[in-house]
């Protein structure tokens, strides 16, 4: 079992930027590919980002590419998203999740954080 929470989240102008953090409890974090999620009000979550267990492989949505950069820390048992050049549009609750095989999927991640709020106004 792994629990985690993520912080970092805030208000930023568009065109600035945020570090979320997401800490994992327990001693398999590395067993774990990692994801980033997001859910804007009236919308469905949607997949960001994920890493694979150690760190070699990462895939972003087109939406975030070449804007946000998702890393992790085994040793610290934490995940990293780096959101740069943020947009109005980014405004969401991100929520940072694990997963036993790769995948893009809310359905291919076993464990869920709480989520934390990222606005970024205009």
């Amino acid at each position: 079992q792994v629990q985690l929470e993520e912080s970092g989240g805030g208000l930023v102008q568009a065109g600035g930027s945020l570090r979320l953090s997401c800490a994992a409890s327990g001693r398999t974090f590395t067993r774990y590919t990692m994801g980033w999620f997001r859910q804007a009000p009236g919308k469905e979550r949607e997949f960001v980002a994920r890493i694979t267990t150690s760190g070699a492989s990462t895939y972003y949505a087109n939406s975030v590419e070449g804007r946000f950069t998702i890393s992790r820390d085994n040793a610290k048992n934490t995940v990293y998203l780096q959101m740069n050049s943020l947009k109005p549009e980014d405004t969401a609750v991100y929520c940072c999740a694990a997963a036993g095989w790769r995948g893009t999927r809310v359905s291919d991640y076993d464990y869920w954080g709480q989520g934390t709020q990222v606005t970024v106004s205009s």
